[in-house]
């Protein structure tokens, strides 16, 4: 068990390593040869240019040699707080701001409570001498006197406790309800003032029923021609084109083999360059690279090309899927939000992703696997989270020496070495399980996209949950009562059994020391590792170095990516989990989450202004997620100081927290019926005002041109010629044209409306190809 010694051992590695890499990222981020790097969301946005190769051979075009910007290291802090919400808003989005705001709330619920947890709860806990008076029983060190746990048992102190637990409760849950209501009403003003998107219009349908005398394309358009007369315009059916997907896949990795070769000949054209034709080029015959690539790519054209005729003259190719399209917001709110078919499970619509958003793989799933994909995936999942039990605790025999040194006295000699014992127990546990975490969220994220989802936020979400269910388990269950069972072996092998109960509550306060260690490692160096961003730039000078001929070739190389919410949710969820549940027992870890708030929010800030550039926009959807997982940290250690109040016997104070998981669970039923809504659901009195804001506005907009093309799979895109326009003025479009209500064949397809424009499709969907390649049904 780690000591206060040891912890200042780990403290001072940590602050050290900390501090070499911020100082590693001052330096180097201002070098003009990395700016690509360190703020590449500048260039994204075009505000800012860098020169070409050969601009960069002067030195000072490689080496910043302005020696006093070096004596303000620090200053990209003070730059990263200077701008304003509202414009970090319209500069990053509002999921980004919002993102932001979790660490901020971390602030404002903590640092009051450390201020009260030194107050008045230290002082409590410390002039008292229970485990003194217990040395023989519990193994503790000098840091648990200052924790709950040096309370006697039955002691008039632990009203104390029991007040404060009641004080912290309601701040956090204060400090929840306020923060729901801001981000709502965040939520509610960059909805109403966003620009037009395509998600906006468009509903993705499912469960489309197969009809005998139509194609699906035609099925689609007579059903929401009766059903939407109104405000139906136009849909766009879903192919399977996954096979085609992979073979271009394929063929932008052959040319970026090629690019390389055709670089590496032009530096020297003395030379062709070669390669072996087996794996990897690792074996194999000898060939010409450059003939060999651009034959590779002739070829692999052809099959993409015979796999489009393929893909696009099969009927079956074809899934029971569509996006549909309205003239209004209005009418997609309608239908998006209300059952279409008195068969609930047909005709299933939901709000259409925003199409960067669109995950295109998994809408080739048929819908009926779904419901067994998510059962199989959850029982991995399950499996995956009690297998990793195994190196937990692992981990935690590293910080309980003790018991090591009493079963393996060969080792005492080494281990009692002051450094080694120190760091061993102080840094060593938070290091190893950190590193057991790094390549979790990828093996989740794969799960998560054999579940089905068909959008990128939701199949972040998603794995934010499994991640979080897994850090729950595995990083605070298996870290407690592992390290419990571990140092309190002998009391549970010597005690009656009635005894255990009081054993783990006098156990768990214990454990916060490992956290601490973890904080340190994870929250505090794992961050100034992040903005460092040292693996980015590795490959961004080897992509420049290799493959980089032209300025769109350095754009595409340096890949700033996003924030990955998948795996930053369940990390800070994490740290309000520890903190409200050792806020009361033992106040001492506080300070040290309040550090990592602290120092994430700086960091991240200046990520998210400078470096991320996000997939998608949600429009901070995933904030109910937030909200309910603390919540449940809260109750949790409502739960955790019931067991720890009876096993200090306090008989009169115990049946008084019985209430506080009650009331706190009917705050958060509050809190749902009264703000998810808004995050679920678009209320249709605001997509009317932004309807007839638009009528007003631009009265000659042609809204089925701003659509054509926005949700046919990238791969049908023969051409990217993206109009910088948001929309396109044309005639006015008129009211449709009345069809049929029911089909009998395929000669009586209902009329089509005027707004379609060309001549309607066959009866079998035959596709036609708009101006930019897309593939659109009429």
């Amino acid at each position: 068990m780690a000591t206060l010694q040891d912890l200042g051992v780990s403290a001072a590695i940590n602050i050290s390593i900390t501090f070499l890499f911020l100082i590693g990222f001052a330096f180097l981020k201002l070098q003009p040869v990395n700016d690509r790097v360190y703020y590449p969301k500048w260039y994204i946005k075009g505000l800012r240019k860098g020169g070409t190769k050969g601009d960069r051979r002067s030195l000072d075009k490689l080496v910043n040699l302005d020696y006093k910007q070096y004596l303000y290291f620090l200053d990209w802090m003070r730059e990263a707080l200077r701008m304003p919400e509202s414009e970090l808003i319209e500069h990053a989005g509002l999921d980004s701001a919002v993102y932001l705001r979790i660490y901020l709330l971390g602030l404002k619920i903590f640092l009051p409570l450390m201020i009260l947890g030194f107050a008045v709860l230290v002082p409590v806990n410390v002039t008292d001498n229970y485990l003194v008076s217990s040395a023989s029983q519990v193994i503790s060190t000098n840091i648990d006197k200052i924790s709950m746990a040096n309370v006697k048992n039955g002691s008039q102190r632990l009203w104390v406790h029991l007040s404060m637990t009641y004080v912290f409760t309601a701040w956090t849950c204060f400090m929840l309800y306020i923060e729901y209501k801001t981000v709502a009403g965040m939520r509610f003003r960059f909805l109403a003032t966003e620009h037009r998107r395509p998600d906006q219009f468009t509903v993705l349908v499912r469960q489309i029923p197969p009809d005998p005398d139509e194609s699906i394309s035609l099925h689609v358009e007579h059903f929401f021609r009766v059903n939407h007369p109104d405000y139906y315009l136009s849909h766009q059916v879903v192919y399977n084109a996954n096979k085609l997907a992979k073979i271009v896949k394929k063929r932008e990795a052959v040319q970026n083999w090629l690019d390389y070769s055709q670089l590496k000949y032009a530096r020297n054209p003395s030379v062709r360059p070669t390669r072996r034709k087996g794996f990897c080029g690792l074996w194999g015959e000898t060939v010409d690279a450059i003939d060999y690539h651009t034959a590779q790519i002739d070829q692999l054209t052809k099959e993409a090309a015979a796999e489009r005729e393929r893909v696009l003259g099969d009927e079956k190719a074809i899934m029971p899927v569509a996006f549909v399209s309205f003239r209004r917001r209005w009418g997609a709110a309608v239908c998006a939000q209300t059952q279409q078919s008195k068969n609930p499970t047909l005709w299933l619509t939901e709000w259409a992703p925003e199409p960067r958003d669109v995950y295109w793989y998994n809408l080739a799933i048929p819908y009926v696997e779904l419901t067994i994909r998510k059962l199989l995936i959850t029982g991995a999942v399950f499996a995956l989270i009690f297998f990793f039990i195994i190196p937990v605790t692992f981990v935690q025999s590293l910080a309980n020496l003790d018991g090591i040194e009493k079963k393996a006295k060969f080792l005492k000699p080494i281990i009692e070495r002051h450094f080694i014992k120190s760091f061993l127990q102080g840094f060593l546990p938070g290091l190893a399980l950190k590193l057991f975490l790094h390549f979790l969220p990828v093996i989740l994220m794969i799960m998560s996209k054999i579940e089905g989802h068909v959008c990128l936020s939701m199949l972040e979400r998603v794995t934010a949950v499994k991640y979080y269910y897994f850090m729950v388990v595995n990083v605070f269950f298996a870290s407690v009562l592992t390290g419990a069972a571990f140092e309190q072996l002998n009391a549970f092998f010597h005690q009656a059994a009635s005894q255990i109960p009081k054993t783990l509550g006098d156990a768990i306060p214990m454990k916060a020391t490992f956290f601490i260690t973890f904080i340190m490692v994870d929250g505090w160096s794992g961050i100034a590792g992040d903005i460092l961003r040292l693996k980015p730039l590795i490959i961004y000078h080897l992509k420049n170095m290799f493959l980089v001929k032209t300025e769109k070739d350095r754009e595409n190389a340096m890949s700033p990516g996003s924030a990955g919410f998948d795996t930053v949710f369940p990390q800070v969820l994490l740290y309000f989990l520890l903190g409200t549940v050792y806020a009361i027992i033992t106040p001492f870890i506080l300070p040290f989450i309040i550090i990592y708030f602290g120092f994430a929010y700086v960091s991240y800030r200046h990520q998210v202004i400078n470096v991320y550039d996000p997939e998608y926009e949600s429009g901070a959807a995933f904030w109910p997620q937030i909200h309910n997982r603390i919540i449940a940290s809260l109750i949790f250690e409502q739960i955790t100081l019931l067991g720890v109040f009876s096993s200090k016997k306090a008989a009169d104070s115990t049946p008084f927290l019985i209430g506080l998981p009650v009331l706190t669970i009917a705050f958060h039923i509050y809190c749902r019926n009264r703000f998810e809504p808004a995050f679920v659901k678009y209320p249709l009195e605001e997509a009317m005002a932004k309807d007839t804001l638009d009528k007003a506005t631009h009265p000659d907009l042609n809204i089925k041109r701003f659509l054509q093309n926005a949700y046919m799979h990238p791969v049908f895109k023969i051409e990217e010629d993206d109009e910088e326009g948001n929309y396109a003025l044309d005639a006015p479009e008129d009211e449709p044209a009345l069809v049929p209500t029911k089909p009998h064949s395929h000669g009586n397809t209902p009329v089509v409306s005027v707004h379609e424009g060309d001549s309607p499709a066959s009866a079998h969907g035959s596709p036609t190809y708009a101006s930019s390649g897309s593939l659109i049904h009429h």
